[in-house]
């Protein structure tokens, strides 16, 4: 393989202003100056990147960005400095801390009989949005489908999040992920959590698979790994990632018992302890009894129709009718009845945190 190196070519009037700058006060190093009687082109390398300085190029200035773990010791703690050819040099950190913005409450109902379009997002997979306010940045809760089955075109990543569930709603796809062992096949009906920064990839998909995807908050940082091969080893199961273990629940393990709503049963699927009460994964359907008004003191209560219909009615609202593929958000406190359930009706709900109240109407 021949050897190849890439460069950013930066304008300037006085390359003698310029050294000191990019070798003293940024650390890099110089790797070739000429003319030697009166230079005009230096090159220098340094944190990731190699710049090309050029006396009378018409290049525009640029920023250059420097990400560091010690920005307070990089530049004497300079976040923004001007180079003398007019390159701006922003000083940031390496790792941001994850924020989690505050819940902006709404009452939320987004029915597919809307026709929200279908977005082309990550490796070729289509976006549906099931929260469009995202209730503040708080939360995304995406629709995903794959129409054509077979490989997918993924490669080793991570995501920068506080909660991420994966939920087969159709179909199935197989994955691997870090420490836990080799590819396994996701099912209609099962569920996976990625605790923060765990290592995965998607392998293959059924024609036409759907899934949810919710994700804490709204606005996440994706990041490829290069340098990681899935799946490796040995397997580690109840490693924590950042405080989560992952999670795997199957349908056919599942066990339903009463909900907390009446007139319906659910199954939890043991998220709750996988992730240490940050968040809550059920799938509810119709049980004995008849459905009876409630109010919730959870700060996000998330549900998407799986299957059957229903009738949402709440305080100060016209009743909704809701069927599969619709979705919807109850603030806190808000008075709502699940009214007119289906026999086959099968809701999944998604809780922040994953422990909370429902204060439940007599019938």
């Amino acid at each position: 393989m021949p050897e190849i190196h890439a460069e950013i070519r930066l304008a300037t009037a006085a390359l003698s202003d310029d050294i000191p700058f990019f070798t003293k006060v940024l650390g890099m190093r110089m790797d070739m100056i000429y003319p030697a009687d009166d230079p005009s082109v230096a090159v220098f390398s340094g944190h990731g990147l190699r710049v090309r300085i050029e006396t009378g190029a018409c290049d525009p200035p640029v920023t250059i960005r420097i990400l560091t773990d010690d920005p307070d010791g990089f530049a004497d703690g300079a976040r923004v400095l001007h180079a003398p050819n007019g390159t701006r040099v922003e000083i940031d950190v390496l790792h941001p801390p994850l924020v989690m913005p505050q819940t902006a409450h709404s009452f939320v109902v987004r029915r597919l009989s809307d026709q929200a379009p279908w977005v082309i997002g990550r490796a070729g997979m289509h976006y549906r949005d099931l929260i469009p306010d995202r209730l503040g940045g708080s939360i995304i809760a995406s629709h995903i489908r794959i129409p054509d089955g077979g490989p997918v075109p993924d490669v080793v990543h991570y995501h920068t999040v506080g909660f991420q569930l994966i939920f087969c709603y159709k179909g199935w796809v197989d994955l691997v992920y870090e420490d836990q062992g080799p590819p396994f096949r996701l099912s209609e009906g099962c569920c996976v959590i990625q605790p923060p920064e765990i290592r995965h990839r998607v392998l293959f998909a059924s024609d036409n698979i759907e899934v949810i995807e919710i994700g804490v908050p709204a606005e996440h940082i994706t990041t490829i790994d290069h340098d990681m091969t899935l799946p490796n080893g040995p397997a580690n199961p109840e490693r924590r990632f950042q405080g989560q273990r992952f999670v795997h629940h199957k349908v056919e393990d599942a066990i339903w018992a009463p909900c907390r709503l009446s007139g319906f049963e659910a199954r939890d699927t043991g998220i709750a302890d996988g992730t240490r009460g940050v968040a809550g994964v059920q799938v509810i359907r119709r049980g004995a009894g008849a459905p009876t008004f409630s109010r919730h003191d959870s700060d996000i209560l998330f549900t998407f129709v799986m299957a059957g219909s229903m009738r949402l009615e709440g305080d100060g609202r016209e009743p909704v009718p809701l069927e599969a593929g619709d979705a919807f958000v109850i603030p806190p406190r808000h008075r709502t009845r699940y009214a007119d359930p289906s026999e086959d009706l099968e809701l999944l709900e998604v809780s922040l945190p994953g422990v909370f109240s429902t204060m439940q109407e007599l019938a």
